[in-house]
């Protein structure tokens, strides 16, 4: 399930969605907030363009509203029934954990998005290098 060739491989590792074998961010780590949605035009290894059309990651914006209802009803529930805190304060975790979570959310969402439409083609390395 989350071996290379797998969609949720590409999507988890923030990889090439064709050939799971280069970085598709600038910087790994979502968390240095300046270079959050940073990405390299290309793939260095197959070559694949990641902004396939203008505003191709618009899309991702839908992504990311279901990713963050589902991650903060997840906070709410772990809140307010696992931990037994008030409603008030259930809802308050709930803003600080989106809050948190905002630049995982971003770069997943456009994980998931750009890996709906694209495969992975574990030929598209070597098409580049001329190897096939």
């Amino acid at each position: 399930m989350f071996k290379k060739g797998s969609k949720t491989y590409s999507i988890f590792t923030g990889t090439c969605p064709k050939c799971q074998s280069d970085h598709m961010y600038v910087n790994p780590n979502p968390y240095v907030i300046t270079e959050t949605m940073k990405m390299h035009e290309h793939c260095r290894h197959c070559g694949f363009k990641y902004k396939v059309e203008p505003n191709f990651f618009f899309g991702a914006m839908y992504v990311s509203y279901a990713l963050a209802v589902m991650a903060g009803g997840a906070i709410f529930l772990l809140a307010h029934f696992a931990l037994k805190t008030s409603l008030e304060t259930g809802f308050i975790a709930i803003i600080v954990g989106l809050v948190a979570l905002m630049p995982v959310i971003t770069r997943l969402s456009r994980n998931i998005y750009i890996n709906l439409f694209v495969n992975y083609d574990k030929l598209a390395g070597t098409k580049k290098a001329g190897m096939v």
